[in-house]
């Protein structure tokens, strides 16, 4: 960042559609898979969009008693492994760090839904008495946080931000700002959101947003495409550790990536359609190029939000325009929503953890069934084929319902 303590990620954690753990993501990543399949959790049959992408192999035993366990909702499961893994990632395993040093910043964006429609169900079925002791402890929102901090130990400040569909970016942005400015030296942080049920799918259906495309479950989630009817829900959790960059060459840790800037608005507009401006957006991004002290030209790629919706990526590619200029043009955009669908509260972190990464290994992956553009979705948006080359300092975007705008700057350790 322009000034300052100066923000490194020294660990990353993944439970994904494509796979659990930071290289069986990224392998599936760079393969093009998709992680979009017909629903099979419960019956989907009544529902106009019966298709999903799910983590159907995740199992917390490894990482979380199975008594503990049992006291969690599903998202909250996700949020403890994926931050273990992370924690681990970084060398600060238990007993190799103080615990007051480490805070934790995780949000989401739908919370405990399946409990809540459990213990709902329980209650309107068998009355007062069938509510679970736990039902409490496990639906308030800032569960996911605060069982982080429990499981793990750690004793920072703890918090939790729900901002929907921005809510991991918003975590890692407000972490990074607190890094910066001294409150803590280390943050575990992310999102996460485990909500595939059955009332989920019928309440963004009523919204209209969901894809229908249920006979091709792999071609559905097509952003920037002409013809794009929705987004496909996902579940997750992205997870990072950042880091005081001088206590993290100190201790010899390995460095990701610098965290150079975070810009954040509001569309004060509508509660689920993006500005039509996109001038919101286009201010986020200045804010994060702002505090990261760098022109639009110094961008080498763009993670996009994309979510397959017709307005979020007619009006996502407007701000892009009024935000970089004619550097928009010469710019390589992609949509990990293509591959993974859209996670939610965990997309942000989940996409900041993909930037990561194609910094890492020089990487842009495709936008993935981008076969006939939309002719207002007219940047560079890497169609179906992903190219290698060289990143110095990329950015990602999320938007979400509400009017929630975040834009994170992050560049290669050897970069700045």
């Amino acid at each position: 960042m322009a000034d300052g303590r100066r923000v490194v990620v020294t660990g990353l954690g993944l439970i994904t559609p494509l796979g659990i753990g930071v290289e069986p993501f990224w392998e599936g990543i760079r393969a093009g898979r998709s992680g979009v399949k017909p629903v099979t959790a419960f019956d989907a049959t009544e529902l106009p969009s019966r298709i999903a992408a799910t983590v159907d192999d995740f199992d917390p035993d490894p990482w979380i008693s199975r008594k503990e366990a049992r006291r969690m909702d599903r998202a909250t499961q996700m949020a403890v492994c994926a931050s273990r893994m992370a924690l681990a990632d970084a060398g600060l395993d238990a007993g190799r760090f103080d615990p007051f040093e480490i805070g934790v910043t995780i949000g989401t964006g739908l919370g405990a839904i399946h409990t809540m429609e459990e213990e709902l169900g329980s209650f309107l079925e068998s009355g007062p008495r069938r509510v679970s002791p736990f039902a409490v402890p496990m639906i308030i929102p800032n569960m996911p946080a605060g069982q982080v901090a429990i499981q793990l130990g750690l004793r920072g400040p703890s918090r939790c931000i729900a901002t929907a569909c921005a809510t991991g970016a918003d975590c890692i942005g407000e972490a990074a700002l607190s890094i910066r400015s001294g409150v803590t030296p280390v943050v575990v942080a992310g999102g996460v959101d485990a909500a595939i049920t059955k009332f989920v799918m019928a309440a963004f259906s009523s919204c209209k947003v969901l894809s229908r495309r249920n006979d091709e479950p792999t071609r559905a989630s097509r952003p920037f495409d002409r013809d794009r009817d929705g987004f496909v829900i996902g579940e997750g959790a992205g997870i990072v550790v950042l880091e005081d960059r001088d206590r993290a060459l100190a201790r010899g840790a390995q460095i990701y990536a610098e965290v150079l800037g975070y810009g954040a608005t509001a569309d004060a507009f509508h509660v689920t359609s993006p500005d039509t401006t996109g001038e919101p957006m286009a201010r986020a991004m200045l804010l994060a190029l702002r505090q990261a002290g760098l022109p639009p030209s110094a961008l080498d790629y763009l993670n996009a939000h994309g979510t397959s919706t017709p307005l979020n990526d007619k009006y996502e590619t407007r701000a892009i325009k009024l935000a970089l200029g004619s550097h928009a043009w010469h710019l390589p955009i992609n949509s990990t929503k293509s591959l993974v669908g859209h996670l939610i509260g965990a997309a942000g972190s989940v996409e900041f953890i993909t930037t990561v990464l194609s910094i890492r290994d020089g990487y842009v992956h495709p936008t993935l069934n981008l076969e006939n553009p939309d002719p207002e979705c007219d940047l560079d948006y890497v169609p179906l084929v992903g190219r290698h080359q060289k990143i110095g300092v990329a950015m990602t975007n999320s938007l979400a319902f509400g009017g929630h705008n975040a834009s994170l700057v992050l560049a290669h350790p050897d970069a700045v």
